[in-house]
């Protein structure tokens, strides 16, 4: 009853399935996030529990429901929140439509201060609590394409500088990591392996394990840096 609780989003594969899979590892309870069904109950299975939560991350009444829920489900108890939910079309400018950027902006950006938006009461109340945010090495060089995916991205970066001063008041850490190029899902979507090779690439546990040290407090004193991750091949 006295183990923390974390919502991980995007926990339904890759970095957030990583994420969770660490972190119920070291003894958390997970609220388990993201539009799928299906992928939640597979991580739900591979931890042996964890609550799951289909919601969609750019709406801030589901991320209300979620944290409620949360709260019902774990005894009024929430610890930790991290936003891994992302995509990462790459468009053009001239070929993406409205829609697609705000559908990028709103997943990768909206969702982390719709998310901090429905915690912070919560950690105001409990006497303190930690977020973190995926970024990504994007935000400061990004692919042809990526104008809407690395904007969210630098934004993701600002806004954690800024919700860790406001949140120091209060006990709360804000940490950003930002990895290049993942193994996952979402990075072969873009890339096949003939063009950048899995050896170059960083496993979702590498990042999983960063992040989890920041939950756990052993990098506390990165609340509000940019934490930029990079595989490096000799």
């Amino acid at each position: 009853m006295d183990a923390p609780v974390a919502i991980i989003t995007g926990a339904g594969r890759g970095i957030g399935r990583a994420v969770a899979i660490e972190l119920a590892a070291n003894g958390y309870r997970l609220t388990l996030v993201s539009r799928n069904e299906d992928e939640l109950n597979e991580t739900a299975r591979l931890i042996d529990g964890g609550l799951v939560a289909v919601a969609d991350v750019r709406s801030p009444d589901e991320i209300q429901q979620v944290v409620e829920g949360t709260l019902g489900h774990f005894e009024d108890r929430l610890d930790a929140v991290v936003h891994c939910a992302g995509i990462a079309p790459a468009v053009s400018i001239a070929k993406m439509s409205p829609e697609e950027w705000r559908d990028v902006i709103e997943t990768n950006l909206s969702a982390a201060f719709y998310l901090c938006r429905s915690a912070w009461p919560v950690f105001e109340r409990l006497g303190g609590g930690v977020v973190v945010n995926v970024s990504s090495f994007a935000a400061r060089d990004p692919f042809p394409g990526f104008a809407a995916y690395g904007a969210a991205k630098a934004g993701v970066n600002l806004f954690g500088l800024s919700a860790a001063r406001e949140g120091q008041a209060i006990g709360v850490r804000v940490h950003t990591v930002a990895p290049a190029a993942v193994e996952t899902s979402l990075f072969r979507a873009l890339l096949m392996e003939e063009e950048y090779s899995p050896d170059k690439a960083l496993s979702p546990a590498d990042v999983a394990r960063v992040i989890a040290d920041c939950v756990r407090g052993e990098l506390c004193y990165t609340s509000g840096e940019v934490i930029y991750l990079r595989k490096v091949v000799e």
